[in-house]
């Protein structure tokens, strides 16, 4: 199997070339990788590679690494938090790895789950968070499923619950951890999970998960809500600027066009936000689409949102003149993620909606249900699509699905 380096990290370690090995994908801004062969109709009977059970609950998406397809979960009955792993030719069940055990949260939103972090991997470890005996924990594995290091970040109080990823960069972990509290941003060191650096975060709920993006001639880790976007250093620390004008909340993660941040929230506001990244704290364009929890994507000069009530809308990147706009379902907690001029959208009726895009139009190809309720992104890499949804009825039941032609 052909190797390549795994460049988002910044340093040299081998990784499979058709992985999906982070909360969005290779290059963490839900653009898989091109040439694919990828499905675009599927049921649960038709163009199903296999399909394997997944204990308890969450929310988080699987990512792909090697011949492992990884997801985080947690069984309230037996009260464990859990990484789980199955073999991608198969969907075997290969290892699983209890994290926590007990001590799990009882508070926050309705729908909201103990397991709503991607793991995310180097190619030769995998990296959680877990919010568990009111703190923030991140967990290193090896890819075995033995646990290398463990690390409470901070405490955490818990409003509406905790998701965010672990994000990598080069020798360190970044953990984002906002609260009422007040949150911290962390650095770790990726081998030994030492804090290499803390940031006190302003005491406001918040639930994004940072990008590392290099932009105006630097990488820099950003991160909105709590009022605030914010730009940090991620190997160091050191804050590179900060600005008001986010949303107090949010849970997208920032992508970019090189020049321009692009952003949305959605309390106590509506916003899409596309920001100036260079440093001046200007902000290009903004407008009241609510873009709360799915992130955004970016792909020649063009913006594309599926907001979380359902229309999928196309911006210019440079002035934020809104090209089109149309309704293709409701309620949307996974985030898009796109191939070519083809995105994919997961909705909360675990209805996968593939719409061909240009800056022209938006045709809907096809609408492809797999049970019937989801909250997580789909991972695209190898010519097939890994989906986590839920039936839930005659009683709850979580699958994991690989799809191929």
């Amino acid at each position: 199997m052909k190797l390549h380096l795994f460049a988002l990290l910044g340093l040299a370690i081998p990784c499979l070339a058709n992985d999906w090995p982070a909360w969005r994908g290779p290059t963490r801004d839900g653009q898989a990788a091109p040439g694919q062969n990828l499905p675009v109709k599927w049921s649960e009977t038709e163009n199903v590679v296999w399909k394997a059970a997944v204990r308890g609950r969450g929310h988080g998406s699987p990512i792909v690494v090697g011949d492992l397809v990884v997801l985080a979960t947690a069984d309230t009955e037996t009260e464990e938090q859990l990484v789980l792993a199955f073999d991608r030719a198969s969907g075997k069940p290969r290892w699983q790895t209890v994290v926590h055990q007990g001590k799990l949260n009882s508070k926050g939103h309705k729908i909201s789950s103990q397991a709503s972090s991607d793991v995310v991997s180097d190619g030769e470890r995998l990296y959680v968070n877990f919010l568990n005996d009111n703190a923030i924990f991140i967990t290193a594995l090896d890819l075995a499923g033995k646990q290398v290091w463990q690390r409470r970040v901070c405490d955490f109080q818990v409003h509406q619950g905790f998701g965010s990823s672990p994000v990598l960069h080069e020798n360190v972990v970044l953990v984002s951890a906002d609260h009422r509290g007040g949150g911290k941003m962390t650095g770790l060191n990726r081998l030994n999970g030492e804090v290499v650096w803390q940031q006190d975060r302003p005491p406001v709920a918040n639930y994004a998960t940072p990008a590392v993006l290099t932009i105006a001639g630097k990488t820099q880790a950003i991160l909105a809500g709590c009022n605030k976007f914010e730009s940090f250093d991620p190997l160091t620390g050191e804050k590179f600027w900060s600005f008001d004008g986010s949303t107090e909340e949010t849970v997208v993660t920032a992508v970019t066009d090189g020049r321009r941040v692009f952003l949305g929230g959605g309390y106590p506001k509506n916003h899409t936000v596309a920001l100036e990244a260079d440093g001046s704290g200007r902000i290009a364009w903004e407008n009241t689409t609510k873009t709360y929890v799915p992130s955004l994507l970016v792909r020649d000069g063009h913006v594309y949102a599926v907001g979380d009530a359902g229309r999928a809308i196309c911006w210019k990147a440079d002035t934020g003149e809104e090209l089109w706009s149309e309704k293709i379902d409701r309620e949307f907690f996974g985030s898009p993620v796109m191939a070519g001029n083809l995105v994919y959208a997961t909705s909360k009726g675990g209805v996968t909606s593939v719409l061909e895009v240009s800056p022209e139009k938006c045709t809907v190809v096809a609408q492809n249900p797999l049970g019937d309720e989801s909250f997580s992104s789909p991972a695209l890499c190898g010519n097939r699509l890994y989906l986590r949804s839920a039936k839930t009825t005659p009683s709850r039941q979580e699958y994991l699905w690989c799809i191929g032609e």
